[in-house]
């Protein structure tokens, strides 16, 4: 496997062929955004997670996949810059938890909870509600309709990084980042879980999991 996930703006893309998917992780602007384009393999069909930056290099990494759906992780405006002109471009409908979706330069086609499956061509992610960063962040939980059970593939946004929780504001927030983080991705996903961040490297929640107690410790 050559995919590394280690992307710089400017810089190529890397992606990686798993079952169903191709997952092309593209870095855009000023605060080092990762963006994600999900292409089902048997239909050609696409999900863009985080329309976050620099629409001409999006536009020029889409080409003429047909893009389902453009998700947004969370209401921060670092996540949505290229938005309006990537959904005008591509035509496609955007989704996003409610409690965040107000707070979107366009209309959410789609509102999602906790729970809820996107579905584009014949693949289908999973919504995670992981509240604390904002209100309505959510992660996406891909595991090929259980074909990759031992080790799926989990795109989190700014909820979590290698090396921690996202930021939150509050002690409250922390909180509830924490136990949405432990009761709803450690608690029920294997080790070898591939995580896809909001920003920087990836990771796995193998590679996390032992710094969980520090993490609470710490208080970020």
């Amino acid at each position: 496997m050559t995919y590394t996930g280690n992307v710089a703006v400017g810089g190529p893309p890397d992606s990686r062929e798993i079952e169903g998917l191709t997952i092309t992780k593209l870095a855009v602007g000023p605060m080092d955004n990762n963006a994600y384009l999900l292409r089902d393999t048997s239909t050609g069909e696409a999900l863009l997670v985080d329309a976050a930056n620099e629409a001409p290099r999006l536009l020029e990494l889409i080409g003429e996949t047909p893009v389902t759906w453009i998700v947004t992780t969370h209401r921060h405006g670092d996540h949505w810059q290229a938005l309006p002109e990537v959904q005008t471009a591509t035509s496609a409908p955007v989704v996003a938890h409610p409690a965040d979706a107000g707070e979107l330069p366009v209309a959410v086609a789609r509102e999602v909870s906790d729970g809820d499956v996107i579905r584009f061509g014949d693949a289908a992610v999973r919504v995670i509600h992981l509240r604390g960063h904002t209100p309505g962040s959510i992660a996406l939980y891909y595991d090929a309709d259980g074909g990759l059970a031992g080790s799926p593939h989990l795109f989190t946004g700014d909820s979590l990084f290698p090396g921690g929780p996202g930021k939150t504001t509050t002690p409250e927030n922390f909180t509830s980042l924490m136990d949405d983080l432990e009761e709803r991705v450690f608690g029920p996903l294997p080790d070898a879980t591939w995580v896809y961040p909001g920003h920087g490297n990836d990771t796995t929640l193998g590679t996390e999991r032992p710094h969980l107690a520090e993490w609470r410790a710490r208080g970020w």
